[in-house]
């Protein structure tokens, strides 16, 4: 009887829940849609919506134009590119394989991949799974290459990058850095071991069983899709408001997932009802990566687990060109979220957890406003004395990533930073010592000594980074001419020059053009292209000019050789007649 009771009582729960949603849809629908009335409008990009529970769509609309050329509309069945929330399916193909007994997630990649280069250490399976490869990210290498993201880039290309690496970022296991050449080794993992495309395995093991009948991994750039959307970005210089935001992806693995909120909302469904796969499968997706020395991540199976207002979910987001995604997932209250746009100036994880409040609010247990970062929010709280802030102006490099530099200044009554290859944002104080960003989720602290004086600092960004003041770099034992040359990397196939002109050292390529080199210390300059952050020339024995080694936020200290005189003029051999 008490058993009755008990089942009894969680039938009711369940019915009123289900009761609760149908009596707020409408009210709560109402609110989403105000949330994305700004992109409601024609000739505007926009986005899709989603709102998945207990595995059924209880919202889905679309918002804005698909296509600003054609005046198509967006909506649940438009279907975007969701960029790297591909991963997760990539990983869950990994675990089906593993599970029938086909892999070992610790077996060596170079197992299935034996062109890729022996480094010395083992990379297995799992370590491209959390991104603990030490491999170098394939988008950042093309950049250094020459490339534009907007290039043709097949899976070929990203193959002969890395067939020509000679060394890693870090010892495998030892450390995280996301790396997009880690999805696309094993999405050919999984073609070799199938003995299929993986597109088609894709499509037979995963997309039909799940009634996802307008999803495919899009492997060839020319092919036609009916019912895509295309993407845009902001531009002042034309009169429609907007460009193109090209793709012309052949790669697939990493990214290059096309489906749609009616799609997805099967994908969420799975996690619970385990259609393809098992309880097992959804077990070890969500394991996360672990380091060498111990350390935890929250970088599961491509699912990255978080928390909201005291709330577990798990979920990834994606960015290519002017296409923005996120989709997350709260397994205890059983919602799920979708948000795909193909605007590049939309933030769909801010816009998520918009959503995400309006209907999990009476269950959070912390404070039950959602706070996501508002740049258009005027500055309010906290009264700082501003003459503080002269004493934290100046530069601090952060202790784990040697060359990256957070620069702070005040510029009238604003306070401002700007880290290595990045742009200017402003920051807004919380305390005498704190100050956060509106348009990231980040803080920094400076930290006072009994003489009240600022050298070290705390960033406070999916974690907490140290950094240490770094004076301005006078150099005067360096003569800027003898950096002047020509630099060959054979990893990258590719020429960066160091020229000198009215005493200002510029770095220079054929393809991206020229940019100033700014001195961080002797011999260590900074660079603002987001695929060169950090220069740092090396000398030989004597102290002569042999090289210099290029990095930024997912390849270190990539080697380029400086060349001779004679080769470096590149004079051409007259013809003899």
């Amino acid at each position: 009887m008490k058993f009755f009771y008990h089942s009894l009582l969680l039938i009711l729960i369940l019915i009123q829940q289900n009761t609760d949603v149908k009596a707020q849809s409408p009210k709560i629908n109402a609110r989403v849609d105000s949330l994305f009335a700004e992109w409601n409008k024609p000739g505007k990009p926009g986005a899709a919506v989603g709102v998945v529970h207990q595995g059924k769509l209880v919202y889905a609309k679309g918002f804005g134009e698909s296509d600003l050329e054609t005046g198509a509309r967006n909506g649940p069945e438009t279907i975007f590119h969701i960029a790297s929330v591909s991963k997760e399916f990539t990983a869950y193909a990994i675990v089906l394989l593993s599970q029938e007994g086909k892999l070992s997630l610790d077996d060596d990649i170079r197992k299935y991949l034996p062109e890729v280069p022996d480094f010395g250490k083992t990379i297995t399976i799992r370590h491209l799974i959390h991104h603990t490869s030490g491999l170098r990210d394939q988008w950042n290498l093309l950049a250094m290459a020459g490339w534009q993201l907007d290039d043709v880039i097949t899976k070929e290309h990203v193959f002969n990058l890395v067939k020509r690496q000679k060394e890693l970022n870090f010892e495998p296991g030892s450390a995280y850095s996301y790396c997009n050449t880690g999805y696309t080794l094993l999405a050919e993992i999984v073609g070799r071991i199938s003995k299929q495309p993986f597109s088609a395995y894709m499509q037979e093991h995963i997309f039909k069983p799940l009634g996802m009948k307008n999803t495919l991994f899009y492997d060839d750039y020319e092919r036609i899709v009916k019912g895509r959307a295309y993407s845009f970005h902001k531009s002042d210089k034309v009169p429609e408001g907007y460009k193109k935001s090209v793709l012309s992806y052949s790669n697939v693995g990493a990214t290059s997932l096309f489906t749609t909120v009616t799609d997805l909302s099967h994908w969420i469904d799975n996690f619970s009802s385990h259609k393809v796969g098992n309880a097992a499968t959804m077990t070890q997706m969500l394991e996360r990566g672990r380091l060498t020395k111990g350390d935890t991540l929250p970088y599961a199976f491509a699912l990255i687990h978080g928390k909201l207002k005291g709330l577990s979910y798990y979920g990834h987001n994606g960015a290519d060109a002017g296409f923005r995604s996120f989709l997350s997932y709260f397994p205890k209250e059983d919602y799920g979220f979708i948000v795909l746009s193909n605007q590049a100036e939309f933030d769909p994880q801010k816009k998520g957890f918009e959503v995400a409040n309006l209907y999990l609010a009476s269950q959070f247990k912390e404070d039950k406003t959602v706070k996501v970062p508002d740049t258009s929010a005027p500055i309010t709280g906290y009264k700082f004395d501003s003459t503080l802030f002269k004493k934290y102006e100046g530069s601090y490099e952060l202790a784990e990533a040697p060359g990256f530099v957070l620069r702070f200044w005040r510029n009238g009554a604003r306070y401002m930073t700007q880290a290595t290859g990045q742009g200017e944002n402003e920051i807004f104080p919380s305390s005498d010592s704190t100050f956060f960003l509106k348009v990231v989720e980040a803080s920094v602290v400076f930290h006072k000594s009994k003489e009240e004086k600022v050298s070290k600092i705390t960033l406070r960004q999916n974690g907490e980074h140290a950094g240490n003041r770094v004076k301005p770099a006078v150099i005067q034992s360096m003569k800027k001419e003898e950096l002047v040359g020509k630099y060959y990397s054979t990893e990258l196939e590719t020429f960066y020059s160091i020229t000198l002109t009215d005493d200002t050292l510029k770095l220079v390529h054929v393809h991206h053009g020229e940019v100033v080199l700014k001195t961080i210390s002797k011999d260590r300059f900074a660079a603002p292209w987001w695929f060169v952050q950090n220069v740092d020339i090396a000398r030989d024995e004597s102290g002569k000019v042999s090289g210099l080694r290029m990095s930024n936020g997912r390849v270190m200290n990539l080697w380029f050789k400086r060349l001779n005189e004679d080769f470096a003029a590149g004079e051409p051999t007259p013809i003899k007649k």
